[in-house]
């Protein structure tokens, strides 16, 4: 699904008058404070969060603030919140409870919590009683308005809450500030139509909803010619992309593919109900696809598979991830797992580790079953104990450090080669590159100066532990 019923340029103009009222109000505020006004914003959550992030500091750089990233110094400050689950929602309210001696010592600190967490009216409400110096939250439907909710705010003197049930527009042309130098995420697709009945995805973020093909090239291209090395396509299901042309994702990644530069393209999350014969094909025939393929499973068992409304069934899934494996066998594969869901027997947990088994995946993303309000899943009995969940998660991670630990010693000796992240060495004297295949390669510098930031090594692996591998530059 695309929305195209709405006029671009006029949302964006729009937004631009708030700007410029925005602009003049802070004219005058930093001839008062003898600086220029500041801009704070901390990200919870996943990537999606961290790309929305992106836009909503391009709309405050924009409106005339600069970026800080000592809370104690801004004057605008926004928490874009994630609830996924509820260690999530708690840090974000947590964090939120340490900004009330800030507004104290500087009553002019505007303060807006944005995103997931607040979506839901529970939280909402939260925010409303508990939090009296918030002066804003706002939903994931409301990216393209920062500019207009902190002129209405600065303008009013009030509370504003601008959540609504309103379908979220995909309005191309926002302001961006990305924040990295060579890496950067690109939101190809919104929301989810999958409904799993432990998520809270779609009652958050909205239905699925697709960028056109054009708007999402032309950004890819100004990125490469931009001097961008890695590009990171978003979405919650990302392999659902459907554009209005009838562009599907297969179709938007060989054309991306073409693009000419020297870049590679990798994507998140896929779904294993939509993850095809034709994009594995097309995986292991482009070499500036990574080598990395994130499949949330969530469980081994088909029980509490269908219980998770996840559309597949474990034995589907398990040929899925075999198909890949020998399509392209320099894969490296992750996944998603959640231990204790409701219901969850010791036999079906036991299907679980039969799947990390089976797959050797290289590293895994396990939680504990966090219940969210208003989902099917958290009205659902639940009669296994937080300690019983607990313990079998410590085996999962005890099964999963020894596959993995397994995996990265086949490397030892062999040659890779990564992007080297790290503008300086860190504590142990050591730069950081990753590769294609998402792994982490501690190496040592011999040159005076670090040469390598933002360009590709070759690595000897001389040594393996189960999260990292270390080794010395090949020349």
């Amino acid at each position: 699904m695309t929305d195209k019923s709405f006029d671009n340029n006029e949302i964006l103009s729009e937004q631009k008058k708030y700007a410029e009222r925005v602009r003049t109000l802070l004219l005058s505020k930093a001839a008062f404070l003898e600086r220029k006004p500041m801009v704070y914003i901390t990200t919870f959550g996943c990537q999606q969060n961290e790309a929305d992030s992106e836009r909503l500091l391009g709309q405050a750089v924009f409106m005339g603030y600069e970026k800080t990233d000592a809370p104690e110094n801004a004057d605008l400050i926004i928490y874009n919140t994630c609830a996924v689950r509820e260690h999530a929602e708690l840090r974000a309210l947590s964090r939120t409870g340490q900004l009330k001696a800030l507004k104290k010592q500087n009553p002019e600190l505007i303060i807006g919590l944005w995103g997931c967490m607040v979506s839901q009216d529970h939280r909402m409400n939260d925010v409303k009683i508990s939090y009296p110096y918030v002066d804003f939250v706002a939903g994931t439907n409301m990216l393209h308005r920062l500019c207009e909710i902190v002129c209405d705010v600065m303008e009013s003197k009030r509370r504003r809450y601008y959540v609504t049930d309103e379908q979220a527009l995909t309005v191309e042309g926002v302001p961006v500030v990305r924040s990295d130098e060579f890496k950067a995420y690109v939101s190809i697709m919104y929301g989810c139509n999958n409904f799993c009945t432990y998520c809270v995805v779609p009652h958050v973020r909205g239905r699925e909803r697709s960028r056109e093909k054009d708007a999402i090239l032309a950004e890819i291209r100004e990125l490469v010619d931009s001097g961008y090395r890695e590009i990171t396509l978003l979405g919650q299901n990302v392999n659902s992309y459907k554009a209005s042309d009838g562009t599907g994702f297969c179709e938007i990644l060989q054309d991306i593919c073409k693009i000419d530069g020297d870049f590679i393209v990798r994507f998140m999350t896929s779904h294993p109900k939509d993850a095809s014969n034709e994009l594995i094909d097309i995986i292991a025939q482009n070499k500036k696809i990574a080598r990395h393929f994130h499949l949330p499973v969530q469980s081994g068992s088909s029980r509490i598979l269908s219980l998770m409304n996840r559309k597949y069934t474990a034995e589907h899934y398990l040929a899925l991830a075999k198909r890949i494996k020998e399509k392209v066998p320099d894969i490296s594969l992750t996944t998603d797992i959640i231990v204790g869901f409701p219901g969850e027997t010791e036999e079906d947990f036991e299907k679980t580790l039969e799947m990390v088994k089976a797959v050797g995946y290289d590293s895994i993303y396990s939680f504990i079953f966090s219940p969210r309000k208003g989902t099917p899943a958290a009205g659902m009995e639940d009669p296994v104990s937080y300690e019983e969940k607990t313990e079998r998660m410590a085996r999962l991670l005890a099964l999963q450090t020894d596959i993995s630990e397994a995996n990265n010693k086949k490397l030892v000796g062999k040659v890779v080669c990564g992007i080297c992240e790290s503008k300086e060495k860190n504590a142990a004297g050591y730069l950081v590159a990753r590769c294609s295949d998402n792994k982490i390669v501690f190496f040592e510098n011999d040159e005076k100066e670090n040469i390598y930031y933002g360009k590709n090594v070759n690595i000897k692996i001389t040594r393996a532990t189960p999260a990292q591998l270390y080794g010395q530059i090949v020349k």
